[in-house]
């Protein structure tokens, strides 16, 4: 059995979630943390983990909604906190690529969400796109720890993240013809990994193209058993066990 440790598993997205689920349940998949992004997605995140019992959440402020953020957007997350199904904060982070110019907003965002992690002692879900560096100073201000969600950076930047505490999210990414990444997670232990979807993107070769489900976890498990020479059953065995180590589930 697997989770899918990271997807957003949304109305907007899907039309009937209860299909999206049986997909999932049908190849293995028991369980899957859905994340929110901004206020809205983080109350709809609420009620489904309240409607389905394989379903956890984590609730955060994405870096993209930076501009659009209120107070009341953060005191949600901080009262919300003490549901028993809420695992994490995110998905939470810093994302330059498409631009700098809000990048002290972003980070400002960012640590006060980590200052309510550490206050908590809940894990945090960390976005990071083209902001290693930053990313890595503003972890080190806090204490808290959990997952690297869609890593996709250099063996360096790995053991940096792991020597930290953290757990790298493995997601579709990997199966790519141009991913660099393969070499990377060659050379890490699984112990330091969990699989994930992010869907609905991020689709796995051989299904790119079409829109990302929970039930693709199954796909991403095969390919990093292959490349890792290991069998699915010991996979199940170790990622279920990281997840363990990192959420309250």
């Amino acid at each position: 059995m697997f989770t899918d440790t990271h997807c957003h598993i949304l109305k907007e997205y899907y039309e009937n979630i209860d299909d999206i689920l049986n997909n999932a349940k049908n190849v293995g998949i028991n369980r899957v943390i859905n994340n929110g992004c901004d206020n809205k997605s983080n109350k709809e995140v609420i009620e489904l983990i309240d409607e389905h019992r394989d379903m956890y959440g984590a609730i955060g402020i994405h870096p993209e909604s930076v501009d659009a953020y209120t107070e009341d957007d953060i005191k949600y997350i901080e009262n919300n906190l003490k549901n028993p199904k809420i695992v994490a904060i995110g998905e939470i982070g810093l994302d330059y690529h498409y631009t700098k110019d809000n990048k002290e907003k972003q980070i400002i965002l960012f640590e006060r969400q980590l200052k309510i992690a550490e206050k908590y002692h809940i894990p945090v879900i960390i976005h990071s796109r083209e902001a290693t560096e930053d990313t890595i100073n503003c972890l080190k201000k806090f204490n808290v720890t959990g997952v690297i969600h869609s890593f996709s950076g250099s063996l360096e930047t790995a053991k940096i993240y792991i020597k930290m505490g953290f757990i790298l999210g493995i997601n579709g990414v990997i199966t790519f013809k141009n991913s660099k990444l393969k070499e990377v997670i060659k050379e890490i232990d699984l112990e330091n990994i969990i699989f994930e979807t992010d869907s609905p993107y991020l689709t796995p070769e051989p299904f790119r193209g079409q829109k990302n489900e929970p039930a693709r976890v199954i796909n991403i498990a095969e390919f990093i058993c292959n490349l890792k020479n290991i069998e699915k059953s010991q996979a199940s065995i170790i990622t279920n066990e990281n997840i363990k180590r990192v959420f309250d589930i």
